[in-house]
């Protein structure tokens, strides 16, 4: 199956978005949107599970084995990372219980004892605890026939999300899975449809929905609004969408850089807070300049992700390899978020 270039693009884009965001954060500085990153992935992660599905048959059973078996072991290891640095005291902040540490593994929201938010031991595999819930109801749905999955998916997503809008519960489960953020998965969804199906806008109509998206990307950071889903989930769509388009026409090359980072969008996003923090905290401890502690936290995000790609994710995926490779498409582009 072709790249998908300008997919590959934005899965850098949004990685990179998340590390600006962190790095920011940690330096004094201001980047909220970045954390917007988060969804471009998610409309990704709907558009690619879409169109995988339609490449090859797939069960329920294997489909899910080739998700966790590419999400959990790198997700587990950085956990396992933070959870060593708690006990050794590295992390003066992180209060650790078994409980939270199982839930944890496990992608079940819980309420974190160090903060009382719903977040996982590792704070940014909040976000895999919606991959996760997302991947299960996709594999329900590969019981059906192709024709009913995406008209199910949605109503049950749709309805999980206006249940959330009706009762007031804080059940963590219940709070998470009812956020209006899962219907981006929906939308990348249909996006992929209508990719499977040849109807795409030409090159114009993309280029206005990308200038459009990064505008209002742009206008969120600017003028300090909310860059909750309700503002960030329409532009993340209009990005992709856009980024489809161009692909359509021909008008996306292939550059090397992006796409390594691309590919390496996911190990970038789990990693890069370690290399961040011990960054930040040095240049702290030295007096050294926050806008340059900023960059260098950037760069050494970026970094350490790459590198954990090269050394730990692309050997691990070899090891859980499965078993019956015939029954899974090759070359997906943008497999992963």
């Amino acid at each position: 199956m072709k790249t998908i270039y300008g997919i590959q693009y934005l899965r850098a884009f949004a990685a990179l978005a998340v590390v600006l965001f962190h790095a920011a954060e940690k330096t004094g500085h201001h980047f909220a949107i970045g954390a917007a990153g988060v969804d471009v992935f998610f409309v990704i992660s709907g558009f690619i599970m879409w169109v995988i599905s339609d490449r090859r048959a797939l069960t329920p059973a294997g489909f899910l084995y080739e998700r966790v078996r590419r999400i959990a072991p790198i997700y587990w290891l950085a956990t396992m990372v933070m959870v060593a640095g708690g006990i050794l005291g590295l992390f003066p902040n992180l209060v650790l219980t078994t409980q939270h540490i199982a839930a944890s593994l496990l992608f079940v929201p819980v309420r974190s004892p160090s903060t009382g938010e719903i977040w996982p031991v590792l704070v940014q595999g909040w976000t895999l605890n919606f991959e996760m819930f997302f991947y299960v109801i996709f594999a329900l749905s590969l019981f059906l026939e192709r024709r009913w999955r995406l008209t199910v998916v949605a109503a049950v997503f749709a309805a999980l999300v206006l249940s959330g809008l009706v009762v007031r519960v804080q059940n963590p489960i219940f709070v998470t899975y009812t956020r209006p953020i899962m219907l981006e998965f929906i939308a990348g969804m249909f996006i992929g449809q209508a990719w499977l199906k040849g109807r795409v806008l030409g090159p114009h109509a993309g280029m206005f929905l990308m200038v459009m998206a990064i505008g209002g990307f742009l206008a969120l950071q600017v003028f300090g609004l909310s860059f909750n889903e309700f503002n960030c989930g329409p532009l993340a769509v209009a990005l992709v969408a856009g980024a489809l388009f161009l692909e359509a026409a021909g008008w996306v090359g292939r550059w090397r850089v992006f796409t390594f980072f691309g590919d390496a969008s996911y190990s970038i996003y789990i990693w890069h807070t370690f290399a961040i923090s011990l960054i930040a905290k040095l240049g702290g401890s030295v007096g050294l300049d926050p806008v340059i502690t900023f960059v260098v936290a950037v760069v050494g995000g970026t970094a350490s992700g790459s590198c954990a790609y090269l050394l730990l994710e692309r050997p691990l995926a070899k090891l859980f390899k499965s078993p019956k490779p015939k029954s899974w498409p090759h070359q997906v582009p943008a497999e992963e978020t």
